[in-house]
């Protein structure tokens, strides 16, 4: 669908936002940890219960479907 050149560059812009998500996760760690052990494991967890309800929500379920029938339901609605 797009040219080599476009999913190089969105490949690498993923990455560098992967990377980046990732550091700044390892670096705020030890602060919250060190400010309380149970206030960070409930901010993680609140953090990843909003992740698994915005992908129940948003993201569409392909199993079985082809590539046009998924494009079509991204494209619609």
């Amino acid at each position: 669908i797009f040219p080599i050149n476009v999913k190089g560059a969105a490949g690498s812009l993923a990455g560098l936002t992967g990377n980046i998500c990732s550091w700044t996760v390892s670096y705020n760690f030890n602060f919250l940890f060190q400010w309380s052990s149970a206030g960070t494991f409930f901010i993680y967890s609140a953090i990843c219960g909003v992740c698994v309800i915005f992908i129940a929500k948003m993201v569409p379920e392909t199993k079985g479907r082809t590539l046009e029938e998924i494009q079509a339901s991204l494209t619609t609605s």
